[in-house]
């Protein structure tokens, strides 16, 4: 499963409102990055027949069946910094480590 906070939730809310985006998001992992891997997130407007499917707070998430290997169980939060430095928070299990500034992990 793959859940968004209920902050996380209203902000992607928001963004979607904002530029007209439908409420479907596609997490998944991309190679690279300090740790190894990186998360993206991405309005989408159709799923793959292939995708895991969850609905967390309103909010329809899908992911790639690579991807779910490494994401089961992931929490994405949003963080608001005074620093004027806002941006979603990934906290997944399966990280075994990551970089210092948390944009990337391994497992």
């Amino acid at each position: 499963m793959i859940e968004l906070t209920a902050y996380a939730a209203l902000k992607v809310k928001e963004i979607a409102e904002a530029e007209n985006e439908p409420l479907m998001l596609r997490a998944k992992i991309m190679g690279g990055g300090c740790a190894g891997f990186t998360y993206d997130l991405a309005f989408i407007s159709e799923s793959l027949d292939t995708d895991e499917s969850f609905e967390s707070h309103g909010v329809q998430i899908f992911v790639d069946p690579v991807s779910f290997q490494y994401l089961t169980g992931l929490m994405i939060d949003y963080e608001d910094h005074k620093l004027g430095q806002a941006g979603f928070k990934f906290n997944n299990p399966n990280s075994k480590g990551s970089c210092g500034c948390g944009k990337s992990f391994n497992a």
